[in-house]
């Protein structure tokens, strides 16, 4: 099965803990973590077979299953144990470690039993040890459940045999597999390459590319959205001029109709949001801000403010380089006009006044939305005291307190106007005719064993 990932043509063989999309597919694929995800998203064994959660939900407690790594030697806790702990010491500082953050200790019980303690119940911890990152090493080496050769055009990547993959033997376990051969490309190049036939599936599409996506009527039912999660917006940053006052950047934020906002990209069922966090990830008693005003009266007010300030009311706008962008910043533009203010894209190594945010979820709680903003990740406009309410959240085994405690940091991170959200993430794929092991999901995730398996 022929696959291109849109991204850098070397992204797949990406090292370290800070993973493009192809690099995270790659790195999924070989090196397989406690669990892993299967083609819907859900959380399957991988090196632990099974597992417990007690009933406080302070402790996961995961049987592994009885494998050898690839240099033969049998896998044990210990080793476990320790790599996991490497890595939850080298993502400290980013935000998949502030995720992680209410893991209090790891540690092996016997030969083949872990356990992970928790400083405050995590019903998602599942969800982020299924990560790609939190793959497991033993000398350099993962477990697979797939093994990489390259070649010069493609990645080619192969299931290991059922014995190494801690299954029973199997004389004929190759019928009903396949082999995926890999490559990373630029996203036009990926969907010209679809459109010719030189590949079965596209992945990695965002509302960047979307455009490119072919949209014709033999094209029909090949492109294929995921309902995901995460954030879509734009962050200050330089908060000087017109953007030093958080009541001027608040009307940025007033200005925009959102609700017409990617009228352009012809997306049915794209959920706009004026929250940091969504409604969806807090509960059904949370509104949108605003929501008792039109978007008339929204612009009346934000032209007010912009218009107390007498200086320079041009903003640069850093987004990727995609006809996507400009369609978006496009819309944008359109609707500041209407309080006073132009945009204009930042040019190459210019300094920008805001960014485009462009981020998938990877669980579907609020704290994952507030450590985006955490300052160990994004020091432009934090927030210490949201930081410090946040980890006070995680240390609290009370589940009220915790909201309450999240709650305000969120509402601390809103005040501070850093950030005018505009809605969920884009995530698309093209796939050729009905490929087993691919759906759509809330995650967007989309991994490469589950192809491997599915019969040709």
């Amino acid at each position: 099965m022929r696959i291109a990932l849109i991204g850098d043509r070397d992204a797949p063989f990406e090292t370290g803990l800070r993973l493009s999309m192809p690099g995270q597919q790659v790195r999924a694929a070989t090196v397989e973590g406690l669990v892993g995800l299967d083609a819907t998203g859900e959380v399957i064994p991988a090196l632990a077979e099974r597992w417990i959660v007690t009933d406080d939900g302070m402790s996961y407690i995961f049987r592994l299953r009885n494998s050898d790594w690839p240099d033969g030697r049998p896998m044990t806790a210990e080793q476990v144990r320790d790599a996991l702990r490497r890595t939850l010491r080298d993502l400290s500082g980013t935000s998949l470690g502030l995720d992680l953050a209410p893991v209090s200790e790891v540690r092996a019980m016997t030969g083949r039993v872990i356990e992970i303690r928790l400083s405050s119940p995590m019903p998602d911890l599942l969800q982020l040890l299924a990560q790609p990152e939190m793959g497991v090493f033993h000398r350099q080496a993962g477990s697979g459940p797939m093994t990489l050769e390259r070649d010069e055009r493609a990645v080619r990547l192969s299931l290991l045999p059922p014995e190494a993959r801690g299954l029973p033997i199997s004389e004929n376990w190759r019928e009903g597999t396949r082999v995926l051969a890999i490559r990373a490309l630029p996203s036009r190049a990926a969907v010209d390459a679809f459109v010719a036939g030189e590949v079965d599936l596209v992945l990695g599409g965002t509302i960047v590319d979307f455009p490119l996506a072919p949209t014709g009527p033999l094209s029909r039912g090949t492109v294929r959205l995921d309902a995901a999660q995460g954030l879509l917006g734009l962050r200050v940053l330089r908060p000087e001029g017109l953007l030093a006052e958080p009541a001027r950047r608040e009307a940025l934020g007033l200005a925009i109709e959102r609700e017409t906002l990617l009228a352009p990209f012809n997306i049915a069922g794209w959920i706009p949001s004026t929250r940091i966090v969504p409604v969806s990830a807090v509960g059904e008693t949370a509104t949108e801000r605003w929501s008792n005003s039109t978007i008339e009266e929204r612009r009346a007010d934000a032209a007010r403010r912009i218009a107390g300030y007498a200086g320079d009311k041009t903003l640069t706008v850093a987004l990727p380089e995609g006809p996507g962008s400009d369609l978006l910043l496009r819309e944008i533009a359109a609707d500041w006009r209407e309080v006073g203010v132009n945009a204009v894209r930042a040019r190459a190594g210019q300094a920008a006044d805001l960014e485009l945010i462009d981020t998938l979820a990877r669980f579907g709680n609020r704290r994952w939305y507030l450590n985006q903003f955490a300052c160990a990740v994004r020091r432009v406009l934090c927030d210490p005291k949201a930081d410090e309410l946040v980890r006070a959240a995680n240390r609290e085994v009370d589940p009220a307190a915790r909201a309450t405690l999240l709650a305000e940091a969120e509402t601390r991170l809103t005040a501070q106007q850093g950030y005018i959200p505009l809605g969920a993430p884009v995530r698309w794929s093209l796939v050729r005719g009905d490929i087993q092991g691919f759906a759509e999901n809330r995650w967007a995730v989309h991994p490469l064993y589950p192809l491997a398996l599915a019969p040709t």
